[in-house]
C-alpha cells in the first residue's frame, strides 16, 4: 500500500505562521490597465456626450419659451386683460434679444415701463441664437387668449446644428418643430 501524498496546508490561526499574507490593494499593472481602459472609453463617449447636450440645450429653451407663453396666455385670460411676453434684461422695457430672460408683462406695451407690472420671469436663454418676426414686436395676447397679429415663429439655434422651431399661432397655441431652421 502505498502512503497517501502529503500536502502541506496554510492554517489561520496557528503559532507557526503558514498563512498566507492578504492582498492589499492593486499592483500597478492592474491599476495601468483599468486607468487605459477608462481613457478609452471616456474618449469614446465625450463626442456623442457633446450632440447630447446640444440638444438639452434646444430642448430646454424650448420649455423656457413654451413655459412662459402658456403663463401669459392662461394670465390673460384669468385676469381678462393683455399680457405681453418679451426679452428684457431688467425686467420691463423689452429689448430685441430673444436669448435674454423673459417677462411676462401686464397692460399694454405702448405704456411707460413704470406704468407696467412686471408678473413673471424666466431665465437666460441657453442656445446661440433665437429670432422671432423681422420687426421685434413682442408677444401679447389678448383677453380672449389669442396672439392676433402676434403670431410667428420663434428659430432657435444651437450649437452642433441643432435647433428647432417654435410656432405661435393667431389663436395663441403654441406647437413645436424639432427639425433645425434653415436660418441657423
Amino acid at each position: 500500500m502505498r502512503p497517501d501524498r502529503i500536502t502541506e496546508t496554510y492554517h489561520t490561526g496557528t503559532p507557526n505562521r503558514l498563512a498566507k499574507p492578504r492582498q492589499a490593494g492593486l499592483t500597478l499593472l492592474e491599476l495601468c490597465v483599468v486607468m487605459g481602459i477608462l481613457t478609452f472609453v471616456i474618449a469614446w463617449a465625450v463626442p456623442g456626450l457633446d450632440g447630447v447636450m446640444a440638444r438639452n440645450e434646444v430642448a430646454t429653451d424650448v420649455m423656457r419659451l413654451k413655459d412662459a407663453l402658456a403663463t401669459a396666455r392662461n394670465t390673460a385670460i384669468a385676469r381678462r386683460t393683455v399680457i405681453t411676453v418679451c426679452p428684457s434684461q431688467e425686467g420691463r422695457r423689452c429689448i430685441g434679444d430673444w436669448t435674454a430672460p423673459l417677462s411676462i408683462l401686464q397692460n399694454e406695451i405702448d405704456q411707460p415701463p413704470n406704468q407696467r407690472t412686471l408678473l413673471g420671469r424666466r431665465g437666460e436663454g441657453q442656445v446661440a441664437a433665437i429670432t422671432y418676426r423681422l420687426d421685434h414686436r413682442p408677444v401679447r395676447y389678448q383677453p380672449t387668449g389669442r396672439a392676433t397679429g402676434h403670431n410667428g415663429t420663434f428659430r432657435l439655434c444651437g450649437r452642433r446644428g441643432e435647433g428647432a422651431s417654435v410656432i405661435v399661432s393667431n389663436f395663441g397655441r403654441v406647437r413645436v418643430i424639432d427639425d433645425t431652421p434653415s436660418i441657423c
